[in-house]
């Protein structure tokens, strides 16, 4: 009788312990797919500035309208996200010329490229075309095995050659006195990141380097803590009146500041504890809860023992 009992608690035991795992790798699956709606909404633009308007999706999309030219920033997830982006930059157009760029190589930033018209002059910083060309086809397929919607999206991209290519910044003359400065500043989200600064408007749009209250991503080897505060600190003089992130909404000028508050607080605090003697697994929930408390409003805080981890790997 003491064995049986015995063996049903191990078998209870053992049965939990599976259905536990289980439905923790049911939660990760799930929060990997990302949002439910991949689809770019149409007809509805959102006004960021007087000449810079946003499709707000996943991920954002920026479209500058000159008088002559107009400017998309990002694709959107696929051949058919890409159309939807370039029939609402149609829409808003008074030229004939369509400039695209991508804030980043992964493939809700560029692998809708195929979705526009023949003609889209592509332009991409040389850090992130070389990116794309070593690690965009296996991105398209880490994403395309998240979920069959992400698949269907996703078959048969093939990414082109640029149009044009430039080392540190770019500008473009969209007409009517509006000017968008494309330019690169360093490794941060990815090695190739790209802004672009609007003018007459002083909008940034600003891809992943500078978001609204979302802790950074530093998903693979590719990112950059300590180039991602560096850049944060070049942008604190430019003084911009909008910025436009690729994956939380629209806000002033004051996110370049609050970003740079937050990301070099969290890297200064992640090295005291390193030079304590804490390893970063403990530094990490350590400062998990600390920001936890600090910063309740904010996004995606669970990233943050990731983070260190990047932190104490970059700060030998």
């Amino acid at each position: 009788m003491k064995m049986w009992r015995e063996l049903s608690r191990s078998c209870i035991t053992k049965f939990a312990a599976a259905a536990m795992f289980a439905c923790l790798i049911l939660a990760q699956a799930t929060r990997a797919q990302g949002p439910s709606n991949l689809m770019l909404p149409e007809n509805q633009v959102t006004r960021v500035s007087d000449h810079v308007y946003a499709i707000i999706g996943f991920p954002n999309i920026g479209i500058v309208v000159g008088d002559k030219a107009t400017l998309v920033v990002d694709t959107g997830l696929g051949p058919r996200n890409g159309a939807i982006a370039a029939r609402e930059a149609k829409k808003l157009s008074k030229g004939s010329m369509l400039y695209l760029t991508t804030t980043h190589y992964h493939p809700e930033h560029a692998a809708g490229e195929g979705g526009f018209p023949a003609g889209t002059i592509l332009i991409r910083p040389v850090v992130q075309q070389k990116e794309l060309e070593q690690r965009g086809m296996e991105f398209v397929e880490m994403f395309s095995d998240r979920s069959p919607q992400m698949k269907e999206l996703l078959t048969g991209v093939t990414f082109r050659k640029p149009d044009k290519t430039f080392n540190n910044e770019m500008t473009l003359d969209l007409g009517g006195g509006v000017t968008a400065r494309l330019f690169w500043m360093g490794q941060a989200h990815t090695k190739g990141d790209e802004m672009v600064e609007v003018k007459p408007d002083e909008t940034l749009i600003s891809g992943d380097v500078v978001q609204n209250k979302t802790a950074p991503n530093l998903p693979d080897e590719n990112a950059s803590m300590k180039g991602w505060v560096d850049i944060l600190s070049r942008l604190r003089p430019m003084k911009f009146n909008h910025v436009l992130p690729d994956h939380s909404p629209p806000g002033s000028g004051a996110l370049v500041e609050q970003d740079f508050e937050f990301f070099s607080r969290l890297q200064s605090r992640a090295l005291e504890l390193k030079k304590q003697g804490k390893s970063a697994d403990d530094a990490g929930q350590v400062l998990l809860a600390e920001f936890k408390a600090k910063y309740p409003d904010w996004q995606s805080l669970s990233a943050i023992p990731n983070i260190v981890k990047h932190i104490y790997a970059e700060h030998p």
